[in-house]
């Protein structure tokens, strides 16, 4: 079951960007997600060992009646983390609450959210690297004594009230986990990382959705646009309802293998899932200042994009396929990039990448 919260205290934070292989989800996509996303884990495609291990820690938590240890989820947008809170919620037989650590503003609404909390319930805490200092203090009494203080009165005459409350299960996702500190990290029970899929395992994403969706999609089609999906199973559905778009109004609504191919090169994503973006942020490197190295600061003045849109989008994939190099001094093109885009790498001495 799921538990939607108060939208005036809780107010759902939404990505702006909407390019095709944005990772965030935006409006539309929301809908989409919650039709397609599975419910079980024998459902759940890919992250086998974080899978497995939380199939065994529900197990134990369920025979003993004990709510499931708190879980930290880590890893680039779009990999899966709130679906696999879902799942936890699913598997466990109890109701699933939703906040997003930008929209807890203050103890009092993290107050308002544990004291909604039944027995065992699950609490998932999107962005919670982005919690006050002050809303995470609150939080670890909550999560290690199940506990929240209140404080009741004013000046010489405020009083400390221990409230106790449920015990629950807290799964957080983060995409850095560099900014959470050691005390909330030390926290969780089980910390996971989410990597990016293999091509195979999108494929078999990829083939679900269109089952679900009724669209009829060839295999080698279902290949091509997995292998342009940047590893995230939620591009690969975005990429999936584009191409039964243009199936639709140009051909009679199957998706074959060059319909695919047509979609996905109107849509300007290459054959290495690099869209128009990703291929301006190589060329502003490699043309602009010479292969590199050059600031993220300044990068993101000559694209107009901001730092951590460069950092949180763009980069991931860039430096998880090899296009892209970080050092000291700033941000380099490797040869696999110059390689890709087609261009002669400047001789240098000494150059590493």
């Amino acid at each position: 079951m799921l538990r939607p919260l108060d939208p005036e205290l809780h107010p759902v934070m939404t990505m702006e960007k909407s390019e095709t292989l944005n990772p965030g989800a935006g409006i539309e996509e929301r809908r989409y997600e919650i039709a397609l996303r599975p419910s079980r884990f024998d459902d759940f495609v890919g992250q086998d060992k974080i899978k497995d291990n939380l199939r065994i820690m529900v197990e134990a938590a369920s025979r003993r009646g004990d709510p499931l240890d708190h879980v930290l989820l880590c890893g680039p947008p779009g990999l899966g983390k709130t679906t696999m809170a879902h799942i936890l919620a699913e598997e466990m037989g109890v109701t699933l609450h939703l906040a997003s650590g930008p929209a807890i503003e203050h103890k009092g609404q993290l107050a308002a959210i544990l004291t909604q909390l039944e027995p065992r319930d699950v609490l998932f805490i999107d962005e919670v690297h982005r919690l006050t200092a002050v809303v995470e203090e609150n939080l670890y009494s909550a999560m290690e004594d199940f506990r929240i203080e209140v404080v009741h009165g004013d000046g010489p005459y405020a009083q400390t009230l221990q409230l106790p409350i449920h015990p629950f299960t807290l799964v957080a996702a983060t995409t850095r986990t560099g900014l959470l500190t050691n005390p909330m990290r030390s926290r969780f029970g089980y910390p996971a990382r989410l990597d990016y899929y293999p091509p195979e395992a999108l494929e078999l994403i990829v083939t679900r959705s269109a089952r679900l969706l009724g669209c009829p999609l060839d295999g080698h089609a279902a290949g091509e646009i997995s292998r342009r999906a940047r590893g995230t199973p939620r591009i690969v559905n975005r990429l999936l309802r584009r191409a039964r778009d243009f199936a639709e109004v140009l051909g009679d609504g199957r998706i074959t293998h060059d319909m695919s191919k047509e979609a996905l090169e109107r849509l300007e994503v290459d054959g290495a899932g690099l869209d128009e973006m990703d291929r301006r942020y190589l060329l502003v490197i490699m043309e602009h200042y010479d292969g590199g190295p050059v600031g993220v600061e300044t990068l993101a003045a000559a694209l107009s994009e901001p730092r951590d849109t460069l950092e949180d989008v763009y980069e991931p994939y860039l430096l998880q396929q090899g296009f892209l190099a970080r050092t000291a001094r700033g941000r380099v093109a490797t040869r696999h990039a110059y390689e890709h885009m087609g261009l002669a790498e400047p001789k240098r001495q000494g150059r590493l990448f």
